[in-house]
């Protein structure tokens, strides 16, 4: 029914909008904990998805607009704002979160909880190795590129166990699936950890989604 699509989109909208009130006006003087906080509690979207009935809307309304939107706050941006979220990480790391859902939201409309899978690995997994890694990161480790952290690692595989649990629980998937959820966070930790320059919002996503696919397919 379009009239649930219309309140998808409202509640998308008014959620984001709060987000960046708290973000830039109470948590401005902590640019990096506001980034993270911005980009985990994105991830609770995945509780208003299932309001939305048409792929044009949830794709091209609610996921796309994003992409134009990040990208204005970033440090690429032909507008410059005085925003502190883009600036205080990687330039485009908001952009490459928007392109996957965007990406997710196409391909998997009438699927939420697979839409679900990958924004918990780019928001609460990705946002929370890289907020346990700058804070409590003592043991560094870099592949290619970027200097990660193993709390950080070990971080991000708990609580993406934790938050795919409850993705799965909340979209009614059958219990059985819960068995490949630590290897859907596994695969996905292992992937944001090797990836360089914001592209883990891409990586972390697209890894855990390839994963849970392919386990539910040949029936782990």
């Amino acid at each position: 029914m379009i009239s649930n699509d219309i309140i998808g989109l409202i509640l998308v909208y008014g959620y984001i909008a709060i987000l960046l009130i708290i973000s830039e006006r109470f948590l401005k003087k902590y640019p990096t904990f506001s980034r993270k906080f911005l980009h985990i509690m994105v991830g609770n979207v995945i509780f208003i998805l299932p309001l939305f009935t048409s792929q044009f809307i949830i794709t091209f309304l609610a996921a796309a607009p994003f992409i134009f939107l990040t990208f204005l706050m970033s440090p690429y941006s032909p507008i410059k704002l005085n925003d502190q979220i883009s600036s205080s990480g990687h330039g485009l790391g908001l952009v490459y979160y928007s392109i996957s859902w965007t990406i997710l939201a196409f391909f998997f409309f009438n699927q939420p909880w697979i839409i679900a899978v990958g924004i918990v690995a780019m928001s609460y997994g990705e946002g929370m190795a890289a907020l346990v890694g700058e804070n409590f990161g003592k043991h560094k480790y870099k592949i290619f590129g970027d200097r990660k952290s193993f709390e950080g690692s070990i971080a991000m595989f708990l609580v993406l166990i934790a938050m795919l649990e409850i993705v799965l629980v909340y979209y009614n998937v059958s219990i059985s699936t819960m068995a490949i959820i630590p290897v859907v966070a596994l695969v996905a930790t292992i992937f944001e950890g090797i990836t360089p320059k914001g592209f883990d919002n891409i990586t972390a996503c697209f890894s855990a989604v390839g994963t849970y696919l392919l386990l539910t397919l040949i029936g782990f």
